[in-house]
């Protein structure tokens, strides 16, 4: 069985509509204002249920720790499955892209938790969310990965398109919580999440139909 970190994280049910209706505290991390992000739009569009107006950017919301606390373990659920990739697949094409998710999403990962870290915030959400719909858009169920990790060939590659299609898509899902975010390196990792993962949608649906 291929060994996941956050698998147990990934099967929780985490929902958006629970994210979205967070209403309260900003947290004072101390960050530069900068942080060496590009900009993403309006900094002063720190909108949303929270507060309205402006917000200084060293400061994140209670929506952007959540944020981080759903996609740590939906992120490394790619990671993972990347790792499977270049273990099993003998398509130059998919090994290449698998590396290049590998290479983006584990740095992001580190992002995220240093904000937890610095916020003194934990990698698990402190309420329960179980019972409130559905869960992180976009995550394989235990059994889609052992159906992956048992698959060969190009049936093990056309499994893995598929999953890392549906994964994407959820992860661009749930950027809509922190695309308003007062916090300039937050929107900028939103952003950065849109762009790269909606290309990887559009060669791995090439890919698929190829």
């Amino acid at each position: 069985m291929f060994t996941r970190r956050y698998r147990a994280a990934g099967a929780a049910a985490l929902t958006l509509s629970a994210a979205l209706a967070l209403t309260g505290c900003t947290i004072n991390l101390g960050v530069p204002a900068d942080n060496g992000y590009p900009g993403m739009g309006d900094r002063s569009s720190g909108q949303g249920p929270m507060m309205g107006g402006a917000r200084d950017s060293s400061e994140f919301s209670a929506r952007d720790i959540m944020f981080a606390q759903m996609m740590i373990p939906h992120h490394q659920q790619a990671v993972d499955m990347s790792d499977l990739a270049l273990e099993r697949s003998t398509d130059p094409e998919l090994r290449a892209l698998a590396q290049q998710i590998r290479d983006a999403q584990a740095p992001e990962i580190e992002q995220m938790q240093g904000w937890l870290d610095a916020a003194g915030a934990g990698t698990s959400m402190g309420h329960d969310v179980s019972d409130m719909g559905m869960g992180m858009g976009g995550m394989l169920s235990d059994e889609d990965m052992t159906a992956l990790e048992n698959a060969t060939g190009s049936e093990f590659d056309r499994l893995w398109l598929e999953g890392m299609i549906e994964h994407h898509e959820g992860a661009i899902q749930m950027t809509r919580m922190i695309r308003n975010s007062g916090n300039s390196e937050v929107r900028a990792l939103a952003e950065a999440i849109v762009d790269s993962q909606t290309a990887e949608i559009a060669q791995m649906k090439d890919m698929l139909a190829g």
